[in-house]
């Protein structure tokens, strides 16, 4: 089971891959989406870009692959196409179960690279509709993750000091926003790994 550290007065949780298993259902919609368009997106480069924004992700796509997409008419394309698999996604169970038995008794809050409608249907789809005090998406912040702000302001609005707050992630730029935001970051990944 995941632990909570010593002094922790509130919880933030990334959401993709972390409280919602939608990383697979995501990757198989850029596919989609990218085939259309006659690309390809290699999965290790999709992993590695979890926590960014969807339209940023298709800039670095353009770069890395040169790619002409234009980025939001593809970033829209690409969330249209997830709504597909939506049905699919299941919570990750260690880290839904920690949201469970923490609901009511500390501050909790996503903090998430997605856009919030995406967030907000998804958290349906996985029944944890109001386990969060806040949610803090792509839409509210300027600069992504690996950058803190995400975090920072999950806090803020939390009321929690950052140095008071357990990020809980499993992506490398969430997890490197959390130290640079100065909060506890745990890696969810060995959690979930231990549980199959």
């Amino acid at each position: 089971m995941i632990k909570i550290g010593e002094g922790v007065e509130g919880l933030v949780f990334d959401f993709d891959g972390t409280l919602a298993d939608t990383m697979p259902h995501h990757y198989r919609a850029w596919g989609d989406v990218l085939r259309a368009r006659g690309g390809h997106f290699p999965e290790p480069l999709f992993y590695s870009l979890g926590g960014k924004a969807t339209v940023e992700i298709v800039g670095i796509l353009n770069q890395q692959m040169g790619y002409d997409l234009d980025p939001v008419e593809v970033a829209a394309a690409k969330e249209e196409r997830f709504l597909d698999y939506i049905d699919q996604v299941k919570p990750i169970e260690a880290v839904a179960e920690l949201a469970r038995l923490h609901r009511g008794r500390l501050p909790m809050g996503i903090g998430s690279g997605n856009l919030r409608w995406l967030v907000e249907r998804t958290l349906a789809a996985i029944d944890m509709v109001g386990f969060f005090e806040v949610i803090v998406t792509a839409d509210d912040v300027q600069h992504g993750k690996p950058d803190p702000e995400t975090f920072l302001l999950a806090a803020q609005k939390l009321g929690v000091p950052p140095a008071r707050c357990q990020v809980l992630e499993d992506g490398e730029l969430g997890l490197e926003a959390a130290r640079r935001a100065g909060m506890i970051a745990t890696d969810i990944r060995m959690y979930v790994e231990e549980a199959n």
